[in-house]
């Protein structure tokens, strides 16, 4: 399973702290996604929970996590 680190993805953290206590109240003080799956959950609240600029921020981010990676095909 491919792991997304807050080191590696410094935009997704930032939407996580800006959001957390109006979007994401209900996840521990200091928390990030590390799945892929659970940036989707947690993106999926922001949104949900969110203004318009939160809405459109955690979509584009969304797009970026979905996209299909070239990475995989460089190690083939």
């Amino acid at each position: 399973m491919d792991l997304v680190h807050p080191r590696d993805n410094e935009a997704l953290c930032r939407l996580v702290d800006r959001y957390r206590a109006r979007c994401l109240w209900f996840l521990r003080e200091g928390y990030y996604p590390e799945t892929p799956a659970d940036a989707l959950r947690v993106l999926d609240s922001i949104q949900r929970h969110g203004d318009v600029e939160a809405f459109q921020r955690a979509g584009a981010l969304k797009q970026w996590l979905l996209a299909p990676s070239s990475a995989k095909s460089v190690s083939s």
